[in-house]
């Protein structure tokens, strides 16, 4: 292998729960909700699938069907799917919708896996170039930036970008371009069969791991380090 690429949300960064993001949204606007009420609008926007990076909606309304399906395709189409759930459930706001939407873009919002510093460094010192491929709608630069894992990065290949979303093979052609490698050298590490499964299809070897809270998956990165060798 001569390159990795990884996807962002749930492969080398978590976002954070529900009730976070709720209780920092509500904080940074200066609005009070009674704690039952909050832990009440925080389940709810878990079902609705409100939360970038977070659950999938546990249905998605028929108006926003279509939304949903090209949501990575431009950073309109991204808040207007999610802001799009986030409205299904009655917060003291309505301006509350815009504000949880803009929180989730922020870098205290994610967390790195605990092994992602370590893997990503050890693929840097083999010489491997490293790529980003993410369906997201907006720019996760910053938050590489915020932790300080921007240095191990050559490439950022992201749907709303390019209007193409994985599972689409020429998302994953753009990150084997951009780093001048062929796919047949290039190992893809994912969460989700489906997207990140797509860069098979163009030749990639691809590996997948669970879409877990950063407490629960420590050591989740560590076998690319043997799939590489």
């Amino acid at each position: 292998m001569l390159a990795v690429l990884f996807d962002f949300s749930g492969t080398l960064f978590r976002i954070e729960s529900t009730e976070s993001w709720l209780r920092a949204a509500l904080a940074e606007a200066g609005t009070a909700l009674a704690e039952q009420e909050l832990l009440q609008a925080a389940k709810a926007l878990e079902a609705a699938g409100a939360l970038p990076g977070g659950a999938s909606p546990l249905q998605v309304p028929a108006d926003l069907a279509e939304l949903w399906r090209v949501r990575d395709a431009s950073a309109e189409l991204h808040r207007a799917a999610y802001t799009g759930l986030s409205r299904q459930v009655p917060l003291p706001d309505p301006a509350l919708h815009d504000a949880l939407y803009d929180r989730h873009m922020t870098p205290a919002a994610w967390a790195p896996y605990p092994d992602a510093a370590e893997v990503l460094y050890a693929l840097c010192e083999r010489g491997l170039g490293i790529g980003v491929v993410s369906n997201i709608g907006w720019d996760p630069r910053p938050v590489f930036a915020a932790h300080n894992l921007d240095r191990f990065v050559d490439t950022y290949v992201l749907s709303y970008e390019h209007g193409i979303q994985k599972p689409d093979p020429r998302l994953f052609a753009l990150a084997c371009e951009a780093l001048e490698v062929e796919p047949h050298e290039v190992l893809m590490v994912g969460d989700s069969r489906e997207a990140d499964g797509g860069a098979a299809a163009l030749g990639c070897r691809v590996h997948f791991v669970d879409h877990l809270p950063v407490d629960r998956r420590p050591d989740g990165l560590r076998p690319v380090l043997d799939l590489v060798d």
